[in-house]
């Protein structure tokens, strides 16, 4: 089972029905000590090299990390000064870049694992236990004290009730009744843009409007911080990430609703849900996960807008429970996993701070999983 986190924009969104359904650029230099392999230049190890970066190329994972496991044991510690061996570091690295059209998650697991191992991910899965620890109870006054915030902060905002949307539906009345005084009537070309909008968010999900509002550069950086917050949970938990998808369209053709998501596996949530049984600890990691985009933007910004469907999902993960969480349950756990997610991002600002700055620029998969570890790395 993937499962899908949306960052969703602030117009309401029907609920999914389902929770399943979730270039390299130039590396900078790493300041840890990880193995490094260097290979001896041989017109066989270059012809490898090029078929490794074809499957890189073609998003095959399944060939790339048999490429990786096959090799891993041919290599010869070799110091050279062409730049090889450092072509084999970044060699690694790259296999996370095919996993976002990876049908097995299984395979995902693999590749996470397989890094793990080799010394690259020392980080991944490092704070699975923390579901076991603080208080259940977390009523609004015991938040309150935590974060500072109120749980009205924490709670995703519709369109027209947020800051950023309030401020821009009364200038837009502004502007529409400046111009009707100065005999310039545009309400005709405004009605057929409110039939647009809504055929939009009937039939494309809001995706044309998504894309739009993308442009705005504070509404595109929340959305970052946003899913950077998604990413890092699912990353100090354990979970492997199959990818992040910013561009709303792409969202939409891969059945994700909203502009934007986190794409993510929990091999025993998965299991556990297979065998018509979940564990508290399982559900409570996958909560935390799902919560870390709304704990992100309180954390950045004092307050959260996006994430209203990823509160209508853990609603409907609730509604599956047996027997199933009753209403004052189901606010008590929304509360306990956005002060988990919350706490953990906060001991991790750093770390976020470069998960966001990495999907500012761009960054694939393998560039932002690798600036993470270095931030955590220096931050020793």
């Amino acid at each position: 089972m993937t499962i899908s986190l949306r960052c969703t924009p602030p117009a309401p969104v029907s609920p999914s029905r389902r929770y399943n359904h979730f270039h390299s650029n130039q590396l900078p230099h790493s300041p840890f000590n990880f193995r490094q392999h260097s290979r001896r230049i041989t017109p066989q190890a270059l012809t490898e090299w090029r078929e490794y970066e074809q499957a890189v190329k073609d998003k095959d994972l399944r060939k790339a990390l048999r490429f990786l496991q096959q090799t891993d044991d041919d290599f010869i510690d070799l110091q050279t000064d062409n730049g090889f061996g450092s072509l084999e570091l970044q060699r690694d690295w790259d296999v996370l870049d095919t996993c976002l059209n990876a049908d097995d998650m299984r395979l995902v697991a693999a590749a996470y694992v397989f890094l793990k191992d080799k010394g690259f991910l020392n980080h991944f899965g490092k704070y699975r236990s923390i579901v076991l620890e603080g208080p259940r109870d977390v009523t609004p006054s015991v938040l309150k004290s935590s974060t500072g915030l109120e749980v009205s902060k924490l709670s995703p905002k519709k369109w027209g009730l947020s800051t950023s949307s309030s401020v821009t539906l009364v200038a837009l009345f502004a502007g529409l009744s400046y111009l009707v005084d100065h005999g310039i009537d545009l309400r005709p070309q405004l009605a057929v843009v409110l039939g647009l909008s809504m055929v939009d968010a009937i039939f494309l999900g809001g995706s044309c409007l998504a894309q739009i509002s993308s442009y705005w550069p504070p509404y595109k950086r929340r959305i970052l911080v946003h899913e950077a917050g998604h990413l890092l949970v699912a990353y100090l938990m354990g979970c492997p990430i199959r990818g992040v998808i910013l561009d709303p369209f792409v969202a939409m053709q891969m059945g994700i609703q909203g502009q934007a998501g986190t794409q993510f596996w929990d091999e025993n949530l998965q299991n556990e849900l297979a065998e018509g049984r979940l564990t508290g600890v399982a559900f409570d990691r996958y909560c935390m996960v799902l919560f870390g985009g709304i704990a992100a933007e309180a954390l950045v910004y004092g307050e959260a807008e996006g994430g209203e469907n990823d509160e209508n999902l853990f609603r409907s993960v609730c509604l599956l429970l047996a027997p199933p969480l009753s209403v004052a349950q189901m606010s008590n756990q929304a509360r306990w996993s956005v002060l988990q997610s919350y706490n953990l991002l906060k001991w991790h600002k750093h770390a976020h701070t470069a998960a966001v700055k990495a999907l500012e620029n761009g960054g694939s998969l393998s560039v932002i999983i690798r600036s993470i570890e270095e931030a955590m790395a220096a931050k020793r």
